[in-house]
């Protein structure tokens, strides 16, 4: 017991000694300028040149990170600025003019002529609150009747038939001299508050001016 645990002491120790030795040796030969050749008698001083490169090397690397990184950067900002520009010159700088329709007929349609009769008068006080001008505000009197006539069974019994009957009623609304964004406004709601089973369809009359070539014309027949 007692040797091994002096050969374990002094394993430590040679281990200990060799590692200072080898760090001595490491420093020796990294910072020394005397170098032996040939003949140990004549020696000269040679500064060791093989270092100096890299590090030389690492501010080049550095100095082309950052030119690099500069590069980028200025052609982010340029790819920035042409589509910054691109987006600008695709809205137009001018406000366009808003369109202007001379009249509006709602025509609705559908099967029960209480729903009609009640939905018609919602549209016309929708459009009292919004200052429209109302027209018209009347329902056909009659319905729209399509009957057929079918076979009570499948495929036997010719003389035994059936005849179903469907009709339709309609009501109309008429809005005269309305702009663009009122007319958009006031469809939107009243599309929205459809009641099932109700069919709508709008005709627009819009005001338009005379194209170029129309008022370069007028003048010369005059």
């Amino acid at each position: 017991m007692f040797r091994s645990k002096v050969f374990s002491v002094l394993r430590s120790i040679n281990r200990s000694s060799y590692d200072i030795g080898h760090i001595k040796l490491l420093r020796n030969t990294l910072f020394s300028t005397n170098v032996l050749r040939g003949d140990s008698g004549d020696t000269s001083n040679v500064t060791l040149n093989e270092n100096l490169p890299i590090t030389s090397q690492q501010p080049q690397t550095l100095d082309e990170t950052i030119q690099e990184s500069k590069t980028s950067t200025e052609n982010a900002e340029v790819l920035l600025e042409a589509s910054v520009e691109s987006n600008t010159s695709s809205f137009p700088t001018e406000s366009e003019p808003d369109k202007l329709y001379k009249k509006l007929e709602i025509e609705v349609r559908g099967n029960d002529p209480a729903v009609l009769r009640s939905y018609g008068e919602f549209a016309v006080v929708v459009a009292g609150h919004l200052d429209i001008t109302v027209g018209r505000h009347v329902a056909i009197r009659k319905p729209i009747f399509e009957r057929l006539t079918l076979l009570k069974s499948v495929h036997v019994h010719k003389k035994h038939r059936v005849q179903y009957e469907r009709r339709t009623y309609y009501r109309y609304v008429d809005l005269f001299n309305l702009t663009g964004s009122t007319a958009d406004t006031y469809l939107e709601y009243i599309e929205r508050n459809l009641p099932e089973g109700v069919a709508m369809k709008i005709t627009k009359v819009e005001l338009q001016t005379l194209p170029k070539t129309v008022k370069q014309a007028m003048p010369s027949q005059q």
